[in-house]
């Protein structure tokens, strides 16, 4: 028999199994970082209790209850009652959807502007770059949340133009960040390889340096998210952002004020499940660049 005759098997060197060699060693670095795997697991919890809000929530999270108002936190109510006899936990279960809601949203939108732009400028080079770059300056010379405030202030307050103005001055963070990946990556070998074989442009950036850029804008994404949801919180505590009744935890703060001293905990659990949720994406956000970053596994 010729070695032409022989069976095919998937070797150690076939594509799917490079791919599960891939995983199984992101895997294993992912866990070498203490804190990714707590965030992580911390993170998915805010996610359930979101999406599960309606059916795991006790009461309704705009239920007025004038005969209970402020009630401490008890085994009828976990965390207590609001200044209108509102269930806090159900409120903050409620919060949760709204708040990765403004995190994931605004992320998604900044993202998906962007990182076609920083990817189109770097790639492109020269006047395309320059040009581009000098428009997404004029955006970076505002400090973020003044400029959320600006545009708010045109827009009006509400809980769509909170999450459209945080991604506005978001999109220069991610192009930035995909133009100095696609620097970097154009001049690697394999990108050389592609142009001269008379591949496209086109097919060059979707095929080869996107796939290659994404892990890390992705990683840089979990730590956006966390920054967003705290600067829409922030907006919705100015009275900028969701309205009440919303049951957003910027805003259950922002009515806690002037009932801080006789029922502390109506600003203490919106105010610990912000803390809780951007803690877990830093420590998500961690265990991602550890994955990605060789530099973040030497140190």
């Amino acid at each position: 028999m010729n070695a032409t005759s022989l069976p095919l098997t998937p070797g150690a060197d076939s594509p799917a199994a490079s791919r599960r060699q891939a995983w199984r060693h992101g895997w294993r670095e992912f866990r070498r970082s203490r804190m990714a795997l707590p965030g992580l697991l911390l993170f998915l919890l805010f996610v359930f209790a979101g999406v599960c809000a309606p059916w795991i929530a006790p009461y309704p999270p705009n239920d007025v209850d004038l005969g209970n108002l402020m009630a401490s936190p008890s085994l009828e109510h976990w965390f207590g009652t609001d200044e209108l006899g509102r269930d806090v936990f159900s409120r903050i279960l409620y919060g949760a959807r709204l708040s990765l809601i403004e995190g994931l949203l605004s992320v998604a939108i900044a993202a998906g502007i962007g990182v076609p732009l920083g990817i189109l400028s770097g790639y492109a080079g020269r006047a395309t770059d320059a040009v581009l770059m000098r428009l997404l300056d004029v955006l970076l010379a505002f400090p973020g949340v003044l400029l959320a405030i600006v545009i708010i202030s045109i827009l009006g307050p509400s809980l769509f133009n909170a999450i459209l103005a945080v991604a506005i001055y978001s999109i220069p963070i991610f192009a930035r960040f995909a133009r100095g990946s696609a620097l970097a990556l154009k001049e690697e070998p394999y990108i050389e390889a592609c142009r001269s074989i008379g591949m496209s442009h086109w097919r060059i950036v979707s095929r080869h340096l996107f796939p290659n850029a994404a892990p890390p804008i992705f990683a840089l994404a979990t730590l956006r998210v966390g920054i967003a949801i705290l600067t829409c919180a922030s907006l919705s505590f100015l009275g900028l952002g969701a309205q009440p009744p919303s049951p957003e935890w910027g805003a259950m703060l922002a009515t806690s004020r002037s009932a801080v001293l006789i029922a502390p905990h109506l600003a203490l659990f919106p105010g610990l499940a912000i803390i809780l949720l951007v803690l877990s994406l830093n420590m998500f956000h961690d265990g991602l660049q550890r994955v990605f970053d060789p530099k973040a596994r030497r140190d």
